[in-house]
């Protein structure tokens, strides 16, 4: 397989001509989630490809509005966010799986002793970041464990994981391989909860998503596009060391701890959220997408335009697809 997948990259490159303009949105500012768009830029990929990427800055319009509306032809989404703005008529369709599993967890002070299990959580302070998507997933995590799903909020944002680590809060949320590695190299002991333990659906927690009308369009540039990437992600599959070192020198001081950065690295190819056992790096699974869409329409997280909950749950298979990808 890898040697296919390597034959395939080798010939994604567009007809000798001017070289493509089209430019890629950021989730956040830039992190181990995005090594691959960095990889594939340090080793002249897209160049090759016949392309001219620009990285976008991060920036308070959400990567999702960014693609949507044609700004960016590309962005890096969340899944969640995907799913939400989808649900409207977002006109962006998911190409490629950048996390093949959920990486966050519901994390809390790991010397105490009156947390055992989610059901402890009732009536306890929770450190959010003012979605309706944590709502519906602690308040599951804490009734399938048997408890009423009852905890107060407190809206902090990154300011979470200091309150927790100050015993300001009681828990919060986390991605395991980035504030969870970064909690282990500031000796901060924590204990955590996986969601998949507790009744929500494994997602992909990271997409790397297209306007849709672009896509339609030029869909040549797509293809040599995404492979390109995916291409980078596979390199930092199969070599993490040396792509945290790209990232960091292709973000230019954005990442002042290279060891949070190596030990990240290392988390996504251990953990196996890179790439799925026997598949390609990038490959979108339909179950996955179906569940959580599932999950999101059960829970009125899905609306229309009007902010209204959808009345039949949409057909997620037609906002993804894995054409574009070596195989």
């Amino acid at each position: 397989m890898k040697h296919l997948i390597t034959a395939a990259f080798s010939c994604a490159a567009l007809p000798a001509m001017a070289q493509e303009k089209l430019s890629v949105a950021l989730d956040w500012t830039p992190n181990t989630n995005h090594v691959g768009l960095y990889v594939a830029q340090a080793k002249g990929w897209f160049d090759d490809a016949g392309l001219d990427v620009d990285i976008l800055p991060y920036t308070d319009t959400s990567s999702g509005a960014l693609v949507a509306t044609g700004i960016a032809e590309f962005g890096i989404l969340s899944a969640v966010g995907f799913h939400t703005q989808r649900a409207t008529g977002a006109d962006m369709t998911a190409v490629m799986a950048i996390v093949q599993h959920e990486t966050g967890q519901l994390v809390f002070n790991g010397e105490r002793d009156d947390i055992q299990r989610p059901a402890d959580l009732d009536g306890m302070i929770y450190a959010g970041f003012g979605s309706a998507w944590e709502e519906a997933l602690i308040s599951t995590i804490i009734r399938n464990d048997g408890g009423e799903g009852v905890f107060d909020t407190v809206t902090l944002g990154t300011s979470a994981y200091e309150a927790l680590a100050n015993g300001r809060v009681d828990f919060t949320l986390e991605i395991s391989t980035w504030e969870g590695v970064n909690s282990v190299l500031l000796d901060r002991p924590q204990r955590a909860f996986r969601y998949a333990d507790y009744g929500v659906p494994d997602q992909h927690t990271t997409l790397l998503g297209g306007n849709s009308a672009w896509l339609a369009a030029n869909p040549d540039a797509a293809r040599v596009f995404v492979q390109a990437t995916q291409r980078g992600y596979e390199f930092a599959q199969n070599n993490p060391a040396l792509a945290a070192d790209i990232l960091i020198a292709e973000t230019a001081g954005m990442l002042p701890n290279p060891a949070l950065v190596h030990a990240s690295m290392e988390a996504l190819v251990a953990g196996g959220y890179l790439q799925e056992s026997g598949e390609p790096v990038g490959l979108i699974d339909d179950e996955k997408m179906e569940s959580i869409n599932r999950f999101l329409f059960d829970a009125n997280i899905l609306r229309d335009e009007n902010s209204q909950p959808l009345d039949t749950i949409p057909d997620v298979s037609t906002w993804f697809t894995n054409s574009n990808l070596a195989h």
